[in-house]
């Protein structure tokens, strides 16, 4: 079992299954890894929105985090959705304690459907304290201006926003463009090494809810079961390329990708 590959998964929950907690899990599971999580709030939400949140307490957060830690262990951490500045600094304060562990951060700022999921003060936040601590930071376009300062609408201004975010002490980046206009989707890997860029027709689709979660988890599967950072990201983009074409269309608004579709 050396190779398994334990993610501990510091996020939300999505009472539909498309996102969060239920979308890394169940990514983490078919990559062949193992996932344990921490879970950072409880949302209501379907295909349709998110119609409330319960934020957890930081303190159970941290329990929780810190009994899969000092049991189970963990080869990777991926976080995603958090709220809000105090528990962005429970988050890092996660981290330190685990700081041989590489860190895949999701910034999560906004559900598919609009509904904020961080609240603009936990943004500098997110800026100082998770960044950073990131092995590998996974912004869409709109989360990427937000940290980094700058317009990001062209594949050039991805690069100068990675730049930027690398500057702030990021590992690696990888800049998602399903948020940039155009007919192809260009994702960019930028590391101190260079950049690898992953491109692909655009999938003319609404059931896309869940692709960044998903994303990042499988990055953080890969890293977790030993895999170089390029060879870990391409895996998980070709998984989630994959997920997205086999979206089963459940739901009436943005659904759900198709995390099992190696088995259909």
């Amino acid at each position: 079992m050396a190779n398994l590959g334990r993610v501990l998964i510091i996020a939300g929950s999505d009472s539909g299954g498309g996102a969060g907690i239920q979308a890394d899990i169940k990514t983490v599971t078919m990559l062949g890894a193992y996932a344990a999580t921490a879970i950072t709030a409880v949302t209501v939400q379907n295909t349709l929105g998110v119609k409330a949140v319960h934020p957890i307490p930081p303190k159970i957060v941290e329990a929780q985090a810190r009994a899969v830690l000092d049991d189970i262990g963990a080869d990777a951490i991926k976080t995603g959705m958090l709220g809000d500045r105090i528990m962005v600094e429970a988050t890092a304060g996660i981290l330190d304690r685990a700081s041989e562990i590489p860190a895949v951060i999701d910034p999560v700022m906004i559900a598919k459907g609009g509904h904020p999921l961080l609240a603009d003060q936990a943004v500098s936040a997110v800026r100082a304290l998770l960044v950073p601590r990131a092995a590998l930071l996974t912004p869409n376009a709109p989360e990427a201006e937000a940290l980094a300062g700058v317009a990001v609408d062209s594949l050039d201004a991805m690069r100068a926003a990675g730049v930027i975010l690398l500057s702030m002490g990021a590992r690696a980046v990888l800049m998602k463009g399903g948020h940039v206009p155009g007919e192809r989707v260009t994702d960019v890997l930028m590391t101190a090494n260079g950049e690898t860029l992953f491109e692909a027709e655009r999938i003319d689709t609404r059931h896309t809810h869940g692709t960044g979660c998903t994303l990042a988890s499988a990055c953080a599967a890969g890293l977790a079961q030993g895999l170089p950072m390029e060879i870990a990201v391409a895996t998980a983009w070709a998984y989630v390329q994959e997920a997205i074409r086999h979206a089963p269309g459940l739901g009436h608004g943005h659904g759900p990708l198709d995390h099992a579709w190696s088995l259909r």
